[in-house]
């Protein structure tokens, strides 16, 4: 299925361009095929020792560790294709209680600093009770520290509250951490949660004067941070400044490419689309006028003109949540060179591929595969650029997690 966008704002043209450009998508197994032609890898199983992993970070230390946060409140390791017996954090007695089945609440997120190997500083996100009456949670931002002479422990009692945001719903958090080629912090928040985005008289996606459905662009080297100076909307009357994009429904995961340094993001949809967008600066990506392309809830005297589609949408006969991805930028997988690499979470995968303004979209078909039902939960990238991804099971072993790694079929 190829999808064209539809609204450009002056810039984007150029940077497709750019981008495709810089995606040498080359194969060294032979000619490049077809940009719609299936793509192949296969799963090797890293682990599958603990529940719900929603999301992966690495230190960029060179110790080759890699993290990954359990929906209900732990941090787990694996080094050297271990998973270490200890968890590295554990915030659960922080939050609210979740239901490992389905809650879209949870320890959602983790980045480490950029400076990490001399601060020893890493951030995550996770849902916290209530801090206001009429609340059913708090998205809260926290910092901690590594424990001096222990990298493996993380030290609790260095927390530091960053920031926190009322939550009117259970569902649509976000959570999503990413630090930025520019060294500042990329937060993701959904709209507030409930269906159709029915908060206030424009919805959170809209409104400038929330932080929810937006992406955020924070300095966290402030106290309790402070705001980039080239924000696009510092110093406006009744809008919150550390806004970097807004009118989105809910960007589970995003990322930045590793070469074009594009921030690309998967926003979950309402009930027929899912979409996947190019994020820039002060961009407005519609939620809840539209959802994907389409009129959504559309008001009176809109310029829908204003707003940036997605590069790519699919509907609800192929997909039921999109989980977001990254391009990839390994050496392990020739073929999928330059692709952004995506899921949903029905189990199905799929790669993007970039030709001047347009995008292809084709399956990834993956061996490997458990014999149970696969949800697709996230998506993580190595420090030397390798994928992987993080799935639940549920079928006749019962609900279990595990991690994948993407190698060469």
């Amino acid at each position: 299925m190829e999808i064209h966008t539809l609204i450009f704002r002056a810039l984007l043209p150029a940077i497709f361009i750019q981008f495709a450009c810089a995606g040498n998508n080359s194969n060294d197994d032979g000619p490049e095929p077809p940009a719609n032609a299936p793509r192949k890898a296969k799963l090797q199983l890293v682990t599958d020792q603990f529940i719900s992993p929603v999301n992966m970070a690495v230190p960029g230390d060179g110790t080759g560790r890699l993290f990954f946060c359990q929906k209900e409140g732990k941090v787990w390791i694996v080094q050297q294709n271990k998973l270490l017996p200890t968890p590295f954090l554990d915030v659960s007695s922080d939050m609210i209680s979740v239901n490992p089945g389905y809650d879209e609440r949870g320890l959602l997120g983790m980045a480490f600093h950029p400076d990490f190997k001399s601060n020893h500083k890493f951030y995550v996100y996770y849902s916290s009770p209530a801090k206001r009456s009429g609340f059913d949670h708090t998205s809260r931002l926290v910092e901690f520290t590594t424990t001096a002479g222990n990298p493996n422990v993380a030290n609790t009692a260095s927390k530091r509250i960053v920031l926190e945001v009322d939550e009117p719903e259970s569902n649509h958090n976000g959570g999503q951490l990413q630090f930025g080629p520019d060294g500042y912090l990329y937060v993701g928040l959904g709209d507030g949660g409930g269906g159709g985005d029915k908060h206030g008289t424009i919805g959170n996606g809209q409104n400038l004067n929330t932080l929810l459905g937006k992406i955020l662009r924070i300095n966290v080297n402030g106290t309790p941070y402070s705001i980039p100076p080239d924000n696009p909307f510092v110093n406006r009357p009744d809008t919150r400044p550390e806004i970097w994009a807004y009118g989105l429904r809910n960007p589970w995961r995003f990322s930045f490419d590793k070469t074009t340094r594009m921030l690309f993001a998967g926003d979950v949809g309402q009930n027929k689309y899912e979409e996947v967008d190019i994020i820039t600066k002060g961009g407005n990506y519609g939620w809840r006028i539209l959802e994907g392309t389409h009129d959504y809830n559309v008001p009176a005297g809109a310029d829908k003109s204003a707003l940036i589609a997605p590069i790519h949408e699919y509907s609800h006969d192929v997909g039921i949540s999109i989980t977001g991805g990254y391009v990839y930028r390994g050496s392990a997988i020739p073929a999928l060179k330059g692709l952004y690499v995506f899921g949903d979470y029905n189990g199905k995968a799929f790669v993007l591929t970039p030709n001047g303004q347009k995008w292809t979209s084709a399956p990834l078909e993956l061996t490997g595969r458990p014999a149970d039902n696969l949800q697709i939960l996230s998506w993580g990238e190595d420090e030397q650029g390798e994928l992987y991804m993080l799935a639940s099971t549920s079928g006749s072993s019962g609900f279990k997690g595990a991690v994948y790694k993407l190698v060469k079929e």
